[in-house]
C-alpha cells in the first residue's frame, strides 16, 4: 500500500504566496508550465522561467533507473521555487516497451564516450513527446501560456528529441489541436548553449544545482563515468566551478585543445 505521501505526488498541488504584495506582483506574471527531471539542465530552465513567470512544474518517471532519486530532486526544486502547482506523473509503458539503457535493465549503461557519433543506447524512443503532451493537456487546463524544457542540442547526447527543429514542429501541433483561446508554446532557453554555458547561467540566477541530479545509473553516489556525469563533470571543469554534488569517482574530461 502507497504512503499518503506517494498518492500525494499524484495530484495537483497549490501553494498561495502568504505576502500581498508578492501575491500582487505573482498574479501579473503569466503562468508557465516547467518540465523538471530534477537535473542540471531542468533546474536551470526554471531559474529562467522563473524570471518572468509563475511556475507549474512538472514531473514525469518512467521507469528509469535513477526514478526515485530524480523525483527527489524535482520535489527539493519545486520547494525552491514555491511552484504554484505540481503534478508527478508516471508513464511504466515506457519501461515496458523498454529499447532504452535507462529503462531496461538488460541493457548496460554505457560507459561515457563525448566523441560518440550516432544515438547512444540511453536514448528513451520517442520520450520527450509523451512529457509535451502530458504538458499540454496540464497546460491548457491551467490557462499557462509557456512550456519550458530544458533541452540541450550542441552539447547534449544525441538524442533526435532535443533538436530545434523537433519543438519547432510541436508548436505547430499543440496550434493545430488546442483550443482557438488556448495560447500555448514550447520554450527552450538553454537548447543553444554549452553545458559549461548553462552552468554558468544557473550560478548567475542563483540556480540550487546542489538539488539536482543527473547519473543514469546511481541514485546515492554519481557514477562519474556515464555519460550524463562526464557532460555534467565537463561543464562544471569548464565553468571553474566546483560541482555540488558527490560522485563515486570525479575523471577529467575537459576538452582537448586542438593540436
Amino acid at each position: 500500500m502507497k504512503s499518503r505521501r506517494q498518492n500525494s505526488e499524484f495530484r495537483i498541488q497549490n501553494s498561495e504566496p502568504r505576502d500581498p504584495s508578492r501575491k500582487s506582483r505573482a498574479s501579473s506574471r503569466q503562468l508557465a508550465v516547467v518540465l523538471a527531471s530534477g537535473g542540471m539542465d531542468s533546474c536551470v530552465t526554471a531559474a529562467i522561467a522563473n524570471v518572468d513567470h509563475r511556475l507549474a512544474m512538472l514531473h514525469v518517471a518512467y521507469g528509469q533507473r535513477t526514478e526515485q532519486r530524480e523525483l527527489k530532486s524535482f520535489h527539493a526544486l519545486a520547494d525552491f521555487y514555491k511552484a504554484e502547482h505540481r503534478l508527478v506523473c508516471q508513464l511504466e509503458h515506457l519501461r515496458q516497451i523498454g529499447g532504452s539503457s535507462l529503462t531496461d535493465a538488460h541493457i548496460a549503461v554505457e560507459k561515457a564516450n563525448l566523441n560518440r557519433q550516432g544515438i547512444p543506447s540511453s536514448y528513451v524512443p520517442f520520450r520527450n513527446a509523451h512529457f509535451l503532451s502530458i504538458a499540454v493537456s496540464w497546460g491548457e487546463v491551467l490557462g499557462a501560456r509557456r512550456i519550458f524544457i530544458g533541452a540541450v542540442a550542441e552539447d547534449s547526447s544525441g538524442y533526435p528529441d532535443c533538436r530545434p527543429e523537433y519543438y519547432e514542429a510541436f508548436n505547430r501541433v499543440i496550434a493545430a489541436a488546442t483550443k482557438p483561446e488556448t495560447q500555448l508554446e514550447i520554450v527552450t532557453p538553454v537548447i543553444h548553449l554549452r553545458k559549461s554555458e548553462i552552468v554558468r547561467r544557473g550560478v548567475e540566477l542563483g540556480a540550487p544545482l546542489h538539488l539536482t541530479w543527473s547519473c543514469y545509473q546511481a541514485e546515492d553516489l554519481a557514477c562519474g563515468v556515464c555519460d550524463s556525469c562526464a557532460l555534467r563533470l565537463r561543464a562544471f571543469e569548464e565553468a571553474g566551478i566546483a560541482d555540488p554534488i558527490p560522485y563515486a569517482a570525479r575523471p577529467s574530461y575537459g576538452r582537448r585543445a586542438p593540436s
